[in-house]
């Protein structure tokens, strides 16, 4: 029996990646929810970097999201395994998966961009990295290894699910003329374990988070949530 406690904030993509995981092997964490703008000191205590997510299990604390993805692995031999049989395709299902980590911080830079300008800038750099993922997604599919789900679909489903909100804004053709990964983001989006990785209201969540952030794209979000509320 695995003890296993996911600490997040709300919105944190990486925790998504962790969670999916465990879904895929039929596992159910406790979840834990904190504030990072006013963390907990049983948080701190856990956290040497003060990030999540974090991993519980039992008294000791597991951070740094692809440190946690090993150990799940590492500790569930068992239960469908998410990398690859062989060492080659291990190493480089492993580099696409911090491949999507990169991304992540590539959608944070492009949300948070200060100015038209850096924005287009950010928005150019993020459908470009899309774009060499779409020279990788050319084989059989449906997923990033074919058949068989792995843990580089569960580290770029959260940032599909983040191109949602994006999307409730403008079309910013991040994806435009990449066939292929629009495919795989239709595909990733119907699985169980993606669809219940997060809060059920996460898209809400994260538009309210948006707004707030005093960038060029929470001007955009803002304009939009007010021409919803004239219209309804």
């Amino acid at each position: 029996m695995h003890d296993f406690e996911l600490i997040s904030n709300l919105l944190c993509p990486y925790t998504q990646r962790a969670a999916i995981q465990l879904a895929e092997k039929g596992l159910e964490p406790r979840r834990t929810y904190i504030d990072l703008a006013d963390k907990p000191d049983w948080f701190v205590q856990l956290s040497p970097l003060g990030k999540v997510p974090v991993l519980r299990v039992g008294d000791t604390a597991v951070f740094e999201t692809a440190v946690i993805c090993e150990y799940i692995e590492e500790a569930t031999p068992d239960r469908a395994p998410m990398w690859p049989a062989h060492a080659l395709d291990r190493a480089r299902h492993r580099a696409w998966a911090e491949f999507a980590s990169n991304v992540i911080g590539d959608v944070f830079g492009f949300y948070m961009a200060p100015d038209e300008a850096s924005f287009e800038r950010k928005r150019a750099e993020l459908a470009a990295r899309f774009a060499r993922l779409e020279s990788q997604l050319r084989g059989p599919g449906p997923y990033f290894g074919g058949e068989r789900f792995g843990l580089v679909d569960a580290a770029f489903a959260p940032i599909f699910r983040l191109l949602e909100t994006f999307d409730r804004v403008a079309d910013f053709r991040l994806l435009q003329g990449l066939p292929a990964t629009a495919a795989y983001r239709r595909t990733l989006a119907h699985r169980p374990s993606i669809q219940t990785a997060a809060v059920p209201d996460y898209g809400q969540v994260f538009f309210r988070y948006l707004t707030g952030r005093g960038s060029h794209m929470a001007r955009l979000a803002a304009t939009t949530a007010d021409a919803s509320s004239v219209q309804t």
